[in-house]
């Protein structure tokens, strides 16, 4: 990895931090400078423009989800499984780093479009990739006919998040995990499958913390 680009994941990161908690983002590039201690004139090499900070937020963000999602791929064999514990971990993410503003900013087909040519083509890559991860395995499942069932599963999975960040749920949290896939199943034409119980879903949410380890370890190794 080029220096240009870990400075440019520094900076990303920076940003992720700043925005954890926040109802919009209201982060400009200027506040960089003094969250990154780099200078002006860099950040402004980096982000030609704001839509390319906010446009670079969410490339980060999708690449996390797309290489969790792939992880998953390695533990567990049923389409069913991966899709709703890759949904809840995401879910789980969200809740715990408070990363809700990026869900409510993107997807934003205007705001890709004013972001520099490359970083469209990043976001349009990334984007298409997580897209297909999730077709295929709706695919394995066995597709239903009459919706589009990606788009209606998409659009209540950000509707949901959405929504936690109004309405932020006190307590346990297992049966907001229960009903989140429980409505999956239901908006992809799979009502006759029954949905995770707790254990069940408790053991996906410490799954990608056993992962992130085992990285680790092998990174020190």
């Amino acid at each position: 990895m080029s220096g240009n680009q870990q400075r440019h994941d520094f900076l990303v990161a920076c940003a992720q931090r700043a925005l954890q908690g926040k109802k919009s983002f209201d982060l400009a590039r200027a506040h960089l400078v003094e969250l990154s201690g780099i200078s002006k004139g860099t950040i402004y090499n980096h982000f030609a423009s704001e839509a390319d900070l906010i446009v670079s937020v969410a490339i980060a963000d999708l690449k996390q989800f797309l290489a969790q999602a792939q992880e998953l791929e390695q533990h567990l064999d049923n389409p069913f499984d991966i899709y709703l514990a890759h949904q809840c971990q995401r879910l789980q993410m969200v809740l715990e780093q408070d990363r809700f503003v990026i869900c409510k900013v993107m997807p934003n087909p205007d705001l890709v479009a004013q972001a520099s040519e490359f970083l469209q083509a990043s976001h349009r890559q990334v984007a298409l990739a997580y897209r297909e991860w999730n077709q295929q395995l709706i695919a394995r499942m066995g597709e239903v006919s009459g919706y589009n069932r990606y788009e209606l599963a998409q659009q209540f999975i950000r509707g949901t998040l959405i929504d936690l960040d109004d309405h932020r749920p006190q307590g346990d949290l297992g049966p907001v995990y229960h009903q989140f896939c429980y409505a999956l199943l239901q908006l992809l034409g799979h009502s006759a499958k029954r949905p995770p119980n707790q254990e069940q879903i408790s053991n996906w949410l410490t799954l990608q913390a056993h992962i992130d380890a085992a990285r680790l370890q092998a990174k020190r190794a």
